[in-house]
């Protein structure tokens, strides 16, 4: 049976319907953003270590100049190592079907017999590469899907300067490249990069490595010590040219996926935590006013006998079903959009299957988070109700005192019209109560701007990237270390412009305890296509000696400006140096190191060798350039900075888009529900007065317009409070996104003020419509009679 309490539940609901479905569609979209986030993060999550164990993703990677194979057995004696397998691994230049710049490959040795692997391929099309066929090559999918290659078509590349026609018998998979990229690139570009797998015997014989090998991988013990692992390893391929061991923390691939879903993991506390709080505030104001206009029944309620807990637990009810209401549609909306999220990561992430998984965990703890934020905002709102003795309850709530405000005393009144007066008393008589609309605006204006926030910054990541710091139309890079005259033959090339050398070799600096695999990049210091530039757009000018770091890879080792590190190069000679920290750069992408090239030459004690070259191409003579180069032997490959912009359009920009977007639209209905409760609020509490002024003689748009300018008062109020509020909302984002991969700039563009103020006004103008028609439709006669 139906209490009358229950029956009052029911009767408020549908009262204050519009207030209440503003608030449930708050709370949904709180709930909907935890249940997206989380089970896109578990999916995902999932996904990985399914594939990981499955496919026998190796723990340790090493590679080398070349060894042995006898060294193998040397490297399975090493305590911890559980399996060991070796592999030749070689970058060519590849000329592709419908692509006129060269791409870049990865070759890697396979048996040529199928047996379980360390980083073994799952088969999606095609089959293993048989016994003896030296130019048959299993192409990854990405790469196959991206240049639309099938099974049986042919690729052009140069082997260790010979040309060679590769014929693709299969497309796979590995879990050594979940996310794909070049050497060197921080950006996957599918079409210009690729991995083929050939045939051990063909590939060794062909980069002359039979018996020998210049790559390893190891999968480990459980409870094996990685570092005291790696150091060994490093003490036995140290005479072979290795170029450090590393873990699966420092696998590119690895490394990418693993840090995109910590920062999926912050995401979904973060935003469902502004969300929710938004909604707890909304709670508290709606439930606060609602109480304020129901003194009267709860002086009869507990004048008829119903008790302390019975009028707070009806109170409660009535917040739980508008909660749960938003909770039911916050976890179903959720579950869809996680799934289309995690549909969208695997565009991006190459697994073999995407295990959409919808954990018990996510859902509950949505929607236990929204009930208890929901309970925390009408807690103090709940207990003003319970506290109302009932004789105090059914007298009306005494006015507030009449006292003249700042402008009045100032004399300013008088500029505004008797409608302007009116509105200025009513909030300068209530500042309270003004100040928390204010904040309440201010809180949808500011949930919108940090939604934009990311978008800004991702931008701004471009333009300084590929406008500004590389100005280069490409990068060729050399397979190995070419003499300093080599800068004038690629000068002669059709359509060179100009040619400015770069040398880059592989180091660990070591600071203490703390260390890092990086590389040093050694740029002429007069260079125009290549320039090292900080995030205030000034040229940071290359030290005569010593290092300039970039500040994540300062943080990293601890180090600041005139500290020692130690350098132990990877390659060549190996020299090791200590060298002082010069100076630093903020950058926003990777963890450099950067010298004069002469200075890193006198390092190195070598000629003027150079890595490569950045290259001013004319754009009409582009296609001779790289047909040129894609027969060049000494090239490993080549980098169009056009290719590597649309790359990072299609991935990491795209994939935040998508992302921001939902943000947006749900930060966009947020700040509807805040305005449009406002303005409904200050009519439930205003009704009796209005209605006076119409029975005095006032019009119905002078009636309405002293609602409407005193919210549009506030709302003008809000604008400053919001926009502060978006902008430490937006400082904190920027030190959550702060990774060694990438760091999200802290930028704010006028347009993201500019929609935030656009989406607000809407939202006003929609509230103010809805308000000033049931302004209108005010029965007079009901409405000053409840007060009697």
């Amino acid at each position: 049976m139906v209490s009358v309490l229950d029956r009052k539940v029911l009767r408020d609901l549908w009262h204050l319907r519009g207030q209440m479905a503003a608030v449930a569609l708050i709370v949904a979209c709180g709930v909907a953003t935890v249940v997206t986030l989380r089970t896109a993060y578990d999916s995902l999550r999932l996904s990985q270590a399914l594939y990981y164990r499955e496919y026998r993703f190796a723990d340790v990677f090493a590679p080398l100049s070349r060894a042995p194979e006898a060294v193998a057995r040397r490297l399975a004696a090493v305590p911890g190592v559980e399996r060991v397998q070796t592999r030749v691994v070689a970058h060519v230049t590849l000329a592709v079907p419908g692509l006129a710049e060269p791409a870049i490959g990865r070759l890697v040795s396979i048996p040529e017999r199928a047996r379980p692997l360390l980083d073994d391929l799952h088969l999606r099309a095609g089959r293993w590469v048989e016994p003896g066929r030296r130019n048959e090559a299993i192409v990854s999918e990405a790469f196959a899907s991206a240049n639309h290659l099938r099974v049986g078509d042919t690729l052009g590349a140069v082997f260790n300067g010979r040309w060679q026609t590769l014929r693709l018998v299969g497309i796979a998979l590995s879990p050594e490249y979940v996310y794909q990229l070049g050497p060197g690139w921080l950006f996957p570009d599918d079409r210009r990069f690729g991995v083929l797998w050939l045939g051990r015997d063909g590939l060794a014989a062909a980069f002359d490595l039979r018996d020998a090998f210049n790559d390893v991988t190891l999968s480990l013990t459980q409870g094996a010590d990685e570092r005291e692992v790696i150091a060994r390893l490093d003490r036995v391929l140290a005479p072979y040219g290795g170029l450090g061991a590393y873990d699966r923390g420092d696998q590119v691939s690895n490394r990418f996926v693993t840090d995109e879903l910590k920062q999926l993991r912050v995401s979904g506390t973060i935003t469902p935590a502004i969300f929710l709080g938004v909604a707890a505030f909304l709670l508290n104001v709606v439930l606060a006013r609602l109480v304020a206009t129901q003194r009267a029944q709860i002086g009869v309620l507990k004048a008829f006998g119903c008790g302390n807990l019975a009028v707070g637990a009806h109170y409660v009810k009535l917040v739980l079903v508008v909660v749960l209401a938003g909770t039911v549609g916050g976890v179903l909306f959720g579950l869809w959009l996680g799934k289309q999220l995690t549909a969208l990561y695997g565009a991006f992430y190459h697994f073999p299957v995407l295990h959409f998984t919808v954990g018990a965990g996510a859902v509950g703890l949505a929607a236990a988070v929204s009930i208890a934020a929901a309970l925390l905002g009408t807690l103090s709102a709940v207990r003003r109700a319970v506290a109302l003795a009932p004789a105090e309850a059914m007298r009306p709530e005494p006015p507030p005192r009449f006292r003249q405000g700042v402008l009045e005393r100032l004399g300013l009144h008088r500029l505004l019209s008797p409608v302007g007066r009116m509105v200025l008393r009513n909030i300068e008589r209530r500042p309270g109560r003004a100040a928390l609309t204010v904040l309440g605006i201010g809180l949808g204006f500011a949930v919108i701007i940090v939604g934009r926030y990311s978008l800004d910054a991702i931008r701004q990541m471009a333009d300084f990237e590929f406008d500004v710091r590389e100005r280069q139309d490409a990068t060729v890079t050399f397979s190995q270390p070419r003499p300093a005259r080599v800068r004038y033959e690629l000068s002669r090339l059709p359509g060179v412009l100009r040619a400015e050398p770069f040398r880059a070799v592989s180091v660990r600096l070591v600071a203490g305890h703390r260390f890092r695999r990086t590389a040093i990049e050694g740029l002429q210091p007069d260079g125009q296509l290549r320039r090292v530039i900080d995030w205030r757009l000034r040229r940071v000018p290359l030290p005569p000696d010593g290092l300039l770091l970039t500040d994540k890879l300062a943080d990293i080792l601890r180090v600041r400006p005139g500290d020692l590190v130690r350098v132990e190069v990877l390659e060549g000679a190996r020299p090791v140096r200590d060298m002082t920290v010069a100076g630093l750069v903020d950058e926003p992408l990777g963890t450099s190191a950067y010298m004069d090239i002469a200075a890193l030459h006198r390092f190195l004690r070598e000629g003027g060798t150079v890595s490569g070259a950045f290259l001013a191409v004319d754009p009409a003579a582009a296609p001779a350039l790289y047909a040129s180069l894609k027969r060049v032997p000494a090239v490993a490959g080549v980098t169009v900075r056009a290719g590597a912009l649309q790359s990072f359009e299609e991935t990491l920009a795209r994939s935040h888009n998508v992302s921001t977007m939902f943000l947006i639209a749900f930060a966009s209905l947020i700040a509807f529900g805040m305005v449009y409760n406002a303005a409904r609020i200050a009519l439930s509490e205003r009704a009796r007065e209005l209605a006076s002024t119409r029975v005095l003689g006032f019009t119905r748009g002078e009636t309405s317009r002293m609602l409407l300018e005193e919210q549009g008062a506030l709302l003008l109020l809000a604008v400053p409070v919001g926009f502060a509020l978006g902008y430490g909302g937006a400082a904190l984002l920027t030190l959550a996104f702060n990774t060694e991969l990438y760091r999200l700039p802290f930028v704010m563009r006028a347009g993201t003020f500019v929609y935030a103020t656009a989406v607000v006004a809407v939202a006003a103008t929609i509230s103010a419509l809805i308000v000033r028609r049931r302004i209108d439709r005010l029965d007079l006669v009901a409405v000053l009679k409840t007060g009697d």
